[in-house]
């Protein structure tokens, strides 16, 4: 066999004539390399990277301005790059230049500030995070400014807080299982009202379970009767208490996550069954109560001022109550249950109206909790002037 192949690849692969044919190669490689134009963020010089297996090199990088560094083949040095200067007063830009932080219309680039004209003052911009920085609530806005969080639900909500508190003074008179069917509406409204307000929204299985344990409330004070109404509330109260704390035990989210929605769930499920509280008063108290609850937000929803309206809610349900307590057993004791009922409701309206409610919040929370908040005044008040 003939040994001229072997002596045709040895040739092609001489190293004394790749030696004599590198520098035209070189020559020829800068003007098939993409040139880059624009300046790069690098601040800091780089270590040449050598490596020993290879046998040819491609371009290490660029400079600052888009000037190629070099080339070389394996083992041979690359000219290190220029090290950084160290910053020198003398050489810093002029005040108002581009290079000057203080500069109103310096770019983030040059370091500046964002400009401050009046369409821009209201955008906040926070430090650079990892995952990014969250959008202020109106809330924090409106406490960042100086102003009140609070949002009243307005004539609408009024209307159907006084709707229902109608149909609860109505069909109190008729008997408890046709009181059960307004209030179990109530209890719905307030389960899903308080998780909107406190922004946790889907919140299924929680309204869910606030709301069960408002209809089995229900079920025990009709099964009880009135006479054993403590024992069944506070008893449903305190098994709810314990069932929502293993459901929240066996969740996988993160431990304030968890105390967030545990508290939420509680004070839910606490609020829908002491709306019970309805069911378990005497009839009249029940009537008149909750006639008061009516007068009370319907002037607190007329356009005064916050004080003028609220003394104008309270006087309002106090002469529900007068009016009321003289078709009834109560007489003008009514007054007194009046103007509880009255103060609880304004408490109600107030929580609902607090941290810039949304609109869902005025036609959940807004309507229920008046009603919810004065269940323990009319059964106490009930009890007490009955």
């Amino acid at each position: 066999m003939s040994n001229q192949p072997y002596e045709g690849r040895r040739e092609a692969y001489d190293p004394y004539q790749q030696q004599h044919q590198e520098p035209q190669q070189q020559a020829d490689w800068p003007q098939h390399t993409q040139q880059w134009e624009g300046r790069t963020w690098e601040t800091q010089a780089q270590a040449p990277v050598q490596e020993a297996d290879s046998s040819y090199l491609p371009p290490q990088g660029y400079q600052n301005y888009g000037e190629p560094q070099g080339y070389g083949r394996a083992g041979a040095a690359l000219p290190p790059e220029a090290p950084a200067q160290p910053w020198n007063p003398a050489h810093a830009p002029a005040a108002g230049g581009p290079g000057d932080p203080s500069r109103p219309g310096g770019s983030a680039r040059d370091g500046g500030t964002l400009p401050e004209s009046a369409d821009e003052a209201d955008v906040a911009y926070g430090p650079a995070t990892v995952t990014g920085q969250s959008r202020i609530t109106d809330a924090q806005r409106a406490r960042a400014e100086g102003r009140s969080p609070i949002i009243e639900p307005g004539i609408q909500p009024a209307a159907l807080t006084a709707l229902l508190a109608l149909l609860l003074s109505g069909t109190a008179v008729i008997g408890e299982y046709a009181l059960v069917v307004p209030l179990v509406l109530l209890q719905a409204v307030t389960a899903a009202g308080w998780f909107r307000l406190n922004g946790m929204w889907p919140a299924r299985q929680g309204i869910a379970l606030a709301f069960l344990g408002a209809v089995t409330a229900d079920v025990a004070l009709l099964a009880a009767g009135r006479e054993n109404a403590p024992a069944a509330i506070l008893g449903t109260f305190g098994v709810w208490v314990l069932l929502t704390l293993v459901l929240q035990l066996r969740s996988h989210a993160d431990p304030d996550t968890r105390m967030y929605g545990l508290m939420a769930t509680v004070v839910s499920a606490a609020l829908a069954i002491i709306a019970a509280g309805h069911l378990a008063a005497e009839p009249d108290a029940v009537t008149v109560g909750a006639a008061a609850v009516a007068a009370a937000i319907l002037a607190r929803a007329l356009p005064l001022p916050t004080a003028a309206s609220v003394v104008v809610a309270l006087l309002a349900a106090t002469g529900a109550g007068i009016a009321l307590g003289g078709t009834t057993d109560l007489g003008t004791q009514g007054a007194f249950l009046g103007l509880g009922a009255g103060v609880c409701a304004l408490i109600g309206h107030r929580v609902a109206s607090y941290d810039y409610p949304s609109r869902f919040v005025h036609f959940t929370a807004g309507v229920a909790l008046p009603l919810a908040a004065a269940a323990p005044a009319v059964y106490l008040l009930g009890r007490a002037l009955g």
